[in-house]
């Protein structure tokens, strides 16, 4: 489906040249923007003022030479000029119908791709052996945001967790277990991830203090990577131990990802470090092979080195990285890749990107892979602080969820909701956890915000209660007209009133802004559509009347549409829908 964006780009760029044919203007790109007031029209066309040196003469005057050359249309219902040149328009109600019918009677609400890209998303990313922490919420949550509108818009997405699960601090681990915990290796005692975690900060603390522990670690690491039997079967119970801890946050947040630890890349490393080298890309900095990139200095000024194999012959963060970019090109075929992790480390993703780029990489059978770093800010505490416990720990991810939780069946309980036990702990796991999910995503990614159980938890506010509590509305609606739902579905729209079309109008834009979003990976901009979605749905329900009307059916339609979208756009956030309130 055409945008109505798009449409109006079409009309006012044909009627453009026929006004000024001999015109040489910048390019084809016109500045159609939504009005910020209903009084200036639904949409806004400010170009003129960019056109006034082009063409030698005040904006008003090109806007009302340019509206005078634009052909009648079943579109537009009336323009006019506002100021010094700003163009407002209103669009025909027929035509938002039209569209409107048409979207409602596919049963996905927007076209799929004509080609299914491979699009891999690397998110989440939690290490073994080690808490998620409040530090993973957004890298999870967005990722798996994005995954979820690639794959409704038709791409091929293959979503992958790419684990810390490889390296000296398993050689740490299994030398420790094997001096102190051996019943753990045999499997005569079964343990869990807190256990794991202590026992991890003593081989640490073993490996910093006690020379002869730190050598043993070391062989344990070559052990390790050579595959031998006592190590790799260590080394696998804890990553059995630590997956069933991660495993049961993701079901707890509804999150499918494919597991691909550092160690499926160890088998490719020192081929991934040849190719470079023979490439004339590697130089030997203080015995390690490192790349220089242009553009890439440290404070003092100095080249500042891609190291991607280190002196002693081990390797690091870089040759892992390099090594699964360029499987994930050749071997997953991806068109695109996305790398979600903080800001911090948006230095290392550019110099892996360009470094890909000098290696060929990302040219494949015609094709310039696109790579994007998605970087997203930090969770702040009530302090402005980095989200920490009242102790100064870290807070554990599983400890926040169910925290969220409780507070949500709390407030539940407070309101009063006529449901039966069963159902006020369903919602309240709901809730919970859609406003954990909300409060995050409903914020510009690349910002830091303030993680807050009383905001997020709210029933007014842009927040997941008040969508959810919009779409079960419209539920109860439905079911206290007992219309049959066949008939009100074939009654035909009808837009009359400025709430109504306003509403129309908003529900076309859905596809928009998940394209949207597919170019720019900010999420917060569904959750923006969605909270003016649930507004302009209250206010069509306050001017228009539903019950018992003689337009009670064609209302009850448009209601049905916006309910739809409401639902698909929740889900495509990973929040959860319920039906009743």
């Amino acid at each position: 489906m055409i945008s109505f964006v798009q449409t109006l780009s079409d009309l006012l760029w044909d009627a453009l040249q026929r006004a000024f044919p001999d015109a040489s203007l910048p390019n084809a790109c016109l500045e159609i923007t939504l009005s910020t007031q209903p009084h200036f029209g639904h949409y806004q066309c400010n170009s003129a003022m960019r056109f006034s040196k082009a063409l030698g003469c005040s904006p008003r005057t090109i806007a009302e030479t340019w509206l005078k050359a634009l052909p009648a249309n079943t579109f537009i219902a009336k323009v006019d000029i506002a100021g010094p040149g700003f163009i407002n328009i209103w669009v025909q109600a027929d035509a938002v119908t039209a569209q409107l019918t048409m979207m409602a009677s596919r049963e996905r609400l927007c076209l799929p791709q004509a080609l299914a890209e491979r699009i891999v998303i690397d998110f989440s990313s939690p290490n073994i052996a080690k808490q998620m922490h409040v530090g993973h919420l957004r890298s999870t949550i967005i990722g798996d945001c994005l995954a979820r509108i690639f794959e409704y818009l038709g791409f091929d997405v293959l979503r992958l967790n790419h684990i810390g699960d490889w390296g000296t601090a398993f050689g740490m681990l299994i030398a420790y277990l094997k001096q102190h915990q051996p019943d753990v290796l045999s499997g005569q005692q079964h343990t869990d991830l807190s256990h794991l975690v202590n026992w991890y900060r003593a081989s640490k603390k073993s490996f910093d203090e006690d020379a002869d522990f730190k050598q043993i670690a070391q062989q344990e690491v070559v052990a390790l990577q050579r595959g031998e039997r006592d190590s790799l079967h260590a080394w696998q119970i804890i990553c059995a131990i630590s997956k069933e801890n991660y495993q049961e946050i993701y079901d707890l947040l509804d999150i499918r990802v494919t597991d691909r630890g550092e160690s499926f890349y160890n088998p490719l490393l020192a081929a991934t470090v040849n190719d470079l080298t023979a490439k004339g890309l590697v130089s030997i900095s203080d015995g390690a092979k490192c790349i220089f990139l242009e553009g890439f200095s440290n404070r003092d000024g100095e080249p500042l080195p891609l190291m991607i194999q280190k002196s002693d012959g081990g390797y690091n963060y870089a040759s892992t990285d390099m090594a699964a970019l360029k499987h994930r090109v050749e071997v997953e075929h991806a068109t695109r890749i996305l790398y979600l992790t903080d800001s911090g480390q948006a230095q290392h993703f550019a110099m892996i990107f360009k470094a890909a780029d000098l290696a060929g990489y990302l040219k494949q059978e015609g094709i310039t892979v696109r790579l994007d770093h998605v970087p997203f800010g930090l969770v702040l505490g009530p302090d402005g602080k980095k989200f920490k416990t009242r102790s100064g720990e870290t807070e554990a991810l599983i400890d926040l969820i169910q925290a969220a939780i409780v507070e949500a069946d709390r407030l539940l309980q407070e309101r009063g909701l006529d449901l039966s036990a069963e159902a006020l702990h369903h919602t309240a796991h709901v809730l919970g956890i859609n406003a954990i999910k909300y409060a995050d995503l409903s914020n510009n990614r690349i910002h830091d915000y303030v993680f807050s159980y009383e905001r997020m938890l709210r029933f007014d506010g842009n927040t997941a209660a008040f969508l959810m509590y919009a779409y079960v509305r419209i539920q109860s609606l439905k079911r206290r007209t007992k219309v049959n739902p066949s008939i009100y579905l074939n009654t035909p729209l009808e837009l009359l009133q400025p709430a109504e079309l306003e509403l129309g109008l908003h529900l076309l834009r859905f596809e928009e802004i998940l394209r949207q979003i597919s170019h720019d990976l900010l999420p917060n901009r569904l959750c923006e559509y969605l909270f003016n979605l649930a507004e302009k749905f209250n206010a069509f329900f306050r001017d228009c009347r539903v019950e018992g009307v003689s337009e009670q059916n064609a209302r009850l339609h448009l209601c049905d549409i916006t309910a739809r979208i409401l639902k698909t756009g929740m889900e495509l956030l990973g929040l959860k829908v319920i039906e009743k309130m």
